[in-house]
């Protein structure tokens, strides 16, 4: 089953961190909705991040591309006010405006240490966390705020984990999770004049490519890690909350969700589509019953 038909032809999207996993997703159904998207990341062909993963954005860029739309890969490293501005520069020049930023940014996994109390947690990884994944989507939305309220109806996408006050299991890793939600509702009392929303938007328990290489299975044959893990039975794909971003922003009331903090799941009983495979996981259930 496919996701309902959306149309964003004509609309130019950033997404920021889309190498991988959920800004992979993202850009691939905004790609298959007509979008115009920019990706970004660190991860080039012949020169990968320090994340060390194969992935490229210039792969993502074919894959949106191939889904409808057109993909321009940019190397960036959102850390650096410099190449942003330079990236907007670029989206100005080519396009004049931008219609939505998502900023997925993050590469902390490597960083974050689970288990152990904040004191004995690497200072300086925690610190690069935050550096990675708060520091860059301020960067970001900085330089990107001035395009798009030239439009109207723009809107700003924080992509996040949870949505809930609870702790998140390291101070390090729920300070960057929690604060992107904050930027999200304030980002939405700025941009309210502009008919600009800004929404956090979370996952649930997603079939990255690096979660499917953890548990030695791949996208076809991500059933047989339920047999480590049963809660892997209520997991998504990237492409999951990609539908739910791009029915968002196609959405032309948009503003009713802007300064909140939303899920994939809740996106997909509000407008109505499913994961690439015809389910609809609802990992907010899925944790209510079994956990």
């Amino acid at each position: 089953m496919t996701s309902p038909t959306i149309d964003l032809t004509g609309r130019v999207a950033l997404v920021a961190g889309a190498t991988r996993g959920a800004g992979r997703g993202i850009a691939v159904e905004l790609g298959a909705a007509g979008a115009v998207v920019y990706v970004t990341g660190r991860s080039t062909a012949g020169s990968p991040s320090p994340m060390r993963r194969p992935e490229t954005i210039e792969e993502t860029a074919r894959l949106v591309t191939e889904a409808g739309g057109t993909g321009i890969a940019v190397r960036v490293d959102h850390t650096d006010p410099g190449q942003v501005r330079a990236l907007a520069e670029r989206i100005d020049r080519e396009h004049g405006r931008l219609d939505l930023l998502v900023n997925d940014i993050w590469g902390g996994d490597p960083l974050t240490e689970w288990g152990v109390p904040f004191w004995r947690h690497d200072l300086g990884n925690g610190l690069r966390m935050l550096r990675n994944a708060i520091d860059t989507h301020i960067i970001t939305s900085w330089h990107a705020a001035p395009l798009l309220i030239r439009g109207s109806g723009g809107l700003i996408v924080e992509v996040t984990d949870g949505v809930g006050d609870g702790y998140r299991g390291s101070l390090f890793y729920d300070l960057v999770k929690a604060s992107v939600i904050r930027l999200a509702r304030a980002q939405a009392e700025e941009l309210r004049p502009y008919g600009v929303a800004a929404v956090a938007v979370t996952p649930g328990f997603l079939r990255s490519e690096a979660v499917l290489d953890h548990f030695g299975v791949t996208a076809d044959t991500w059933r047989d890690a339920i047999a480590k893990d049963p809660h892997f039975a209520a997991s998504e794909t990237p492409r999951y909350i990609g539908r739910g971003i791009a029915h968002l922003a196609a959405d032309p009331d948009r503003l009713s969700l802007t300064g909140t903090a939303t899920t994939s799941w809740d996106l997909a009983k509000r407008y109505g589509f499913t994961d690439v495979d015809g389910t609809t996981p609802d990992w907010g259930r899925h944790l209510r019953e079994h956990l």
